[in-house]
């Protein structure tokens, strides 16, 4: 009996070895999570400066035909 109670912690694995899975397991999903949103956040850093730029009225030239 003892031997099949060792086989099945074996098997099942250590809590140690189970705490260290989860660590690690939420740290990659953490970075991951980070790998998006960390380019969301320029991309609409970068969207609202080209929106400010682009809506002040001094910016704005006057357009002429005919000219390149």
């Amino acid at each position: 009996m003892d031997k099949l109670l060792t086989t099945e912690r074996a098997a099942m694995g250590s809590r140690p070895a189970k705490i260290v899975f989860l660590v690690a397991a939420m740290m990659f999903f953490a970075v991951l999570a980070l790998d998006i949103a960390v380019p969301a956040l320029v991309l609409s850093a970068m969207a609202l400066s080209n929106w400010l730029v682009l809506s002040t009225e001094a910016t704005q030239y006057p357009r002429r035909r005919g000219t390149a």
